[in-house]
């Protein structure tokens, strides 16, 4: 899974991404701080089982605190997108393009209204931040359409001459941009047009463009720098019409790497933090003032907002569901580690999806499998639930 960080310069993207993976990368004031697609590593929160079982987990990947599991997802922070990108504005078609393998975005704008268009700093409520969501959704409905466009006489004709299947051969042309069948005939179905692609007008391509894009790319609105005096206004007024979370990567930052640095104790997602004992008397007057200013901001927004975007992208806008491998008689491994694997599985998967999606071996071989909790067989045709855990029996 690849979740994709986009939005205009200088809207906090580089923030968001160290923030949410604490990888090394260079955050500043000015526009195109970013100049190439980086991955990182991010974290989904769930509660993990081991609680149920009376144990600890020790996670092979992740990691687990107060039992709550922190599951691994790709990352990818994009160059910021200036108008005309669609048209190699920026190098913008080459940063576009970087979001082909992206399952999700992630659109990052300054709700505060303290950077326009173009990144430069403003005075804070002195920009609209609804144009720049306007203009990402323009710019990448335009991507699309530039693709669907290449060699679009040639292969209609082909379509409507040979009297292919639209579905299928739409699916093939646009696979690049993770089409497939259903979202093809889906989007076919909504926008009424016939199986004809030749006939089909240039608003016509425009609109399965979008429609396109809408399904193959869910965004999620961060809402960023909240924090800031006034943006809330904004925020108020422009929640109700697009999906969005208030959030503020900066506030986030500053919490991972005082809980990086051993001074404070912190779960990722939390309304409050601890200041360890050993350390009150070791901090500076400035950093005490900088933890009062977070502590009186999580307690008026209950959270710096950046979990709650990763998890509701993943698990409420990819509907993605998360499953525990282990044996009815022995949670641990051949390492010893105790429950040591969290898998997210698309929603719909079942148990032999499972067994494939942990080696192939295990797929190849299946028998049954086994509900750990109530230690109950179940068949390979099983929809898997949140929280499962699951034993795979083999033949081998």
């Amino acid at each position: 899974m690849l979740i994709g960080l986009v939005g205009g310069p200088s809207k906090g993207k580089s923030t968001f991404f160290k923030a949410a993976t604490l990888a090394e990368v260079e955050i500043s004031a000015r526009p195109f701080t970013t100049l190439s697609a980086k991955e990182g590593e991010a974290y989904v929160k769930v509660d993990c089982v081991d609680k149920e079982f009376k144990t600890q987990c020790n996670p092979r990947y992740g990691f687990c605190l107060n039992h709550k599991r922190f599951v691994p997802v790709k990352l990818m922070d994009v160059p910021g997108l200036v108008e005309g990108a669609s048209e190699g504005k920026g190098m913008g078609n080459q940063f576009l393009d970087s979001l082909n393998e992206a399952d999700a975005l992630i659109h990052i704008i300054d709700i505060s209204g303290s950077t326009d268009k173009n990144g430069n700093q403003v005075e804070k409520l002195s920009h609209d931040p609804e144009e720049d969501i306007k203009f990402l959704e323009k710019e990448l409905d335009q991507w699309y359409l530039r693709i669907i466009k290449k060699g679009w006489d040639k292969f209609s004709r082909t379509v409507t001459q040979t009297n292919l299947d639209i579905k299928k051969s739409l699916a093939k042309q646009l696979s690049g941009l993770r089409v497939n069948e259903e979202t093809a005939q889906e989007s076919i179905k909504s926008l009424n047009l016939n199986h004809n692609p030749s006939s089909w007008s240039g608003q016509d391509l425009f609109n399965l463009a979008r429609e396109l894009r809408k399904r193959t790319k869910p965004i999620i609105i961060a809402a960023n720098k909240i924090d800031i005096e006034g943006a809330k206004f904004n925020f108020e007024k422009l929640k109700e019409k697009y999906e969005m979370i208030a959030c503020s990567a900066e506030v986030e930052l500053a919490l991972r790497e005082a809980a990086k640095h051993e001074l404070i104790k912190y779960v990722p997602g939390e309304d409050k933090f601890e200041i360890k004992k050993d350390n009150e008397n070791k901090l500076s007057s400035d950093k005490k003032n900088a933890l009062h200013f977070i502590e009186q901001f999580l307690e008026e927004n209950k959270s710096t907002g950046i979990q709650d975007i990763l998890n509701k992208i993943v698990f409420e806008k990819l509907k993605y569901i998360y499953v525990f491998p282990g044996g009815v008689n022995n949670l641990k491994d051949s390492e010893g580690r105790i429950i040591p694997d969290c898998f997210l599985l698309e929603e719909g998967s079942t148990a032999l999806d499972f067994a494939y999606k942990i080696h192939k071996d295990l797929g190849d071989n299946f028998v049954k499998a086994i509900n750990v909790k109530d230690k109950k067989p179940i068949g390979r045709d099983y929809k898997l639930k949140n929280r499962d855990v699951i034993e795979v029996v083999t033949r081998k």
